[in-house]
Formats: C-alpha cells, structure tokens, sequence
C-alpha cells in the first residue's frame, strides 16, 4: 500500500489507453489539367485524347486554341473545332446545346 491508501493495481486501472487517430493522404493524380498547362508543354495526342474524351468523338479535332488572358480578368482556355459538324447541326427543337464546357477552380461546372 501506498501512503495515500491505494494499491500497485489500484494505480494501473486508472490509466487510460489513448487511441491516436492518423491519416495519410496520398495524391493519385499528380497531373495538371491539360488548361492549367502551357500550350508549348501540351502534345497533339494530348489534345486529342482530351477532345474524344470530352466530346465522345471518334475523330480527332480538326483545329485547336489554347490561349490565356490576364487583365482585370483572368482565363486560360482551350477550344476545339470538330473536323465534321454535328449531324444534327440544323435541327430545331428544344435541346439543350452544351458546346462550351466551364471549369471553374479546376472543377467541371458545366
């Protein structure tokens, strides 16, 4: 017995465990948009890849621009021209025409 009245197994019931919590983050895509790139670092099977994965085109683009603005106002973008245009090009009606993709932050917004 101690001097305060408790014994040896006293003592070692009331230490606690703590259990410490960690988490390791590992970043699965080290690569920058293709937008965010310079043109000049950009290759043409880049782009190309880009274009059919965006647009679900089975041909590459005909033409493409990839510029940046800076100003009072501040963009970097890349537009494409199909080498056909689309079937339905002409056609009325009420859909929706989504050409133009934004990305806002690095995310897709529309």
């Amino acid at each position: 017995r101690h001097l305060d009245g408790r014994t040896e197994e006293d003592k070692q019931k009331k230490k606690k465990t703590v259990k410490e919590v960690t988490q390791d983050w590992e970043t699965l895509n080290k690569q920058k948009p293709l937008w965010m790139r310079k043109s000049d670092e950009v290759t043409t099977e880049e782009y190309a890849s880009f274009y059919k994965t965006l647009t679900n085109d089975w041909e590459e683009h005909a033409a493409v621009k990839h510029f940046s603005v800076e100003g009072q106002l501040e963009f970097r973008a890349v537009l494409f021209i199909p080498k056909r245009a689309p079937f339905d090009m002409f056609e009325g009606g009420k859909k929706k025409l989504n050409n133009i993709k934004l990305y806002v932050r690095r995310v897709f917004i529309m």
